[in-house]
């Protein structure tokens, strides 16, 4: 009988870099239990594309898989079959296949048929174009399993930050930055750390203004809403620090000083760690009832279906999605 962690890999928009990167990684994993969802027409392109030597083989459910050596198996969603599709260019048809690809994988893992998924990169103007909005992979996964209480977080190199904002416009971040956000995201981020295997997490909490709003001078988020968050936390026995000034907290985690940094929006979190992981970046959505990572970069339409994409994050998402752990307190 199969033991090993099934492992789900949608392969995203068939117009980006999503089945060459999921290719090009599968190769380096011939001993996990992976399952594609998506379309063996595509991977089959793909597959012809870069000279692989590989046997697809679609399969009704993952039960029907066989884990081999140079074996790839794939339930085909049909979501393309007798439509004619344009590669490295967004599409409504591209857009609502994804979709479809992702709601086949979480409809598997939610009755039980796998413990783990990887999302190949989707476009969120893809995904706009074919009737399909959401703000990105985690608001649909989120929606898609009933998860009303999850955050994103990356790692990559020595950084691993986690969000309390995610696709929000700037101009909105001050008013989303409440007290209730700021210690849902440290209990995610202290999930998280169990999830990785880390004893004793560090975390610190970044502030939202310059020099984390210096005594109010600046702001007062930090002031009357995050810091009471982080004492709250901390009287729930977390241990986390600050609110600590955006400027230097990257430099202290990137040091080994702190584990993971809570991270008020987006691109605070999101440029220093591409900065120094930029194709090694993981996404791990915290708070959902499976296991998801993803690469952390997007369709790369540019390069797609000429076979020069990089599927280091890939094969770094697929790796971390075999080792993570669920919390046994869901």
């Amino acid at each position: 009988m199969e033991t090993r962690k099934k492992i789900l890999i949608t392969i995203g928009d068939p117009a980006g870099i999503g089945p060459e990167v999921a290719l090009k990684a599968f190769l380096q994993f011939h001993d996990k239990a992976i399952v594609f969802v998506g379309d063996a027409d595509v991977l089959s392109e793909a597959a012809a594309l870069l000279k692989l030597n590989l046997a697809i083989r679609a399969v009704d459910s993952v039960s029907e898989a066989i884990f081999d050596k140079g074996i790839l198996n794939i339930i085909d969603v049909g979501a393309l079959r007798g439509l004619s599709w344009q590669k490295c260019v967004p599409t409504a048809i591209g857009g609502r296949a994804s979709a479809q690809f992702i709601r086949c994988a979480v409809e598997i893992i939610l009755n039980g048929g796998a413990e783990a998924l990887v999302t190949a990169p989707i476009s969120k103007e893809a995904l706009m174009l074919g009737g399909v909005y959401y703000l990105g992979h985690t608001e649909m996964l989120a929606e898609l399993s009933g998860a009303t209480d999850y955050a994103m977080m990356l790692t990559g190199g020595r950084l691993r930050v986690i969000l309390a904002t995610i696709h929000t416009a700037i101009r909105n971040v001050p008013d989303m930055i409440t007290l209730g956000r700021i210690l849902g995201v440290i209990r995610h981020a202290n999930t998280a750390a169990y999830m990785l295997g880390i004893i004793a997490p560090r975390i610190a909490v970044a502030g939202l203004n310059p020099h984390a709003g210096e005594a109010g001078m600046f702001g007062r988020e930090e002031i009357e809403e995050i810091a009471p968050a982080i004492e709250a936390a901390a009287l729930e026995g977390i241990s986390v620090t600050g609110p600590h000034p955006p400027d230097t907290i990257f430099h202290k985690a990137y040091n080994g000083e702190v584990d993971i940094v809570v991270c008020m929006y987006h691109d605070q979190g999101l440029i220093p760690l591409k900065m120094i992981a930029f194709d090694r970046g993981v996404n791990m959505t915290i708070g959902l009832p499976f296991i998801r990572t993803s690469p952390d970069h997007g369709t790369a339409y540019d390069i797609a279906w000429q076979g020069r994409a990089s599927a280091t994050s890939m094969a770094e998402a697929i790796k971390m999605a075999s080792t993570l752990r669920l919390p046994t307190w869901r």
